[in-house]
């Protein structure tokens, strides 16, 4: 997939002219890339279009229009984008009471790395987690992080044949299990292969 540059990106009072009808094209978008992981995780998978909206958002909201702070944008946002051979996704760790979630991140300490997904019967592929920065130590994990899914050529050919896709986490205090993906999703998701 192709990663975004300043000719991509809407100058801020274009944006400001389009940001509503851009804005319901891309929640429309997200509703084939958002992946429930049992009731208190979830995975946002990120491409393109989300993050073209993530990158004029945020010039909108820092008044951002000169150069290095486009780059600057550009550069922390364009690694998001998949690959071709990946997905890219944002994990979330979702508990609404504050003092639940404080405890649960305490139990959940390595839960980014036993994020997986699975193609038919081949091997399930576990994410990597945080390449940009260590978000866990060893008395707590995040309620968000950044993971990237590689996948096999045979991952990716069994897919495009049809294979159903499962995703999950096998972590000691949180088990969860997603069989089959949605087709919605599925198909989303094979769009990011190409």
């Amino acid at each position: 997939m192709q990663k975004l540059t300043r000719d991509d990106l809407h100058s801020l009072e274009n944006y400001a002219a389009m940001r509503d009808e851009f804005r319901g094209e891309v929640l429309l978008h997200k509703r084939n890339r958002r992946l429930s992981l049992g009731t208190n995780a979830a995975l946002y998978f990120e491409d393109r279009m989300t993050m073209q909206y993530q990158i004029q958002e945020m010039l909108r909201i820092e008044r951002i229009f000169e150069a290095d702070g486009i780059n600057e944008e550009l550069e922390a946002y364009n690694p998001l984008i998949p690959d071709g051979s990946n997905w890219k996704a944002t994990f979330m760790v979702e508990f609404p009471d504050v003092e639940e979630r404080r405890a649960m991140l305490g139990q959940l300490v390595g839960i980014e790395n036993r994020v997986f997904v699975k193609v038919g019967d081949l091997e399930k592929s576990y994410a990597i987690a945080d390449e940009d920065l260590e978000r866990s130590d060893a008395t707590k994990t995040s309620a968000v992080h950044f993971l990237r899914f590689e996948l096999s050529d045979e991952m990716v050919a069994a897919l495009k044949a049809g294979s159903q896709l499962t995703a999950g986490i096998d972590h000691d205090n949180y088990q969860v299990e997603i069989s089959p993906v949605a087709e919605n999703i599925r198909k989303s998701l094979l769009g990011d292969l190409d």
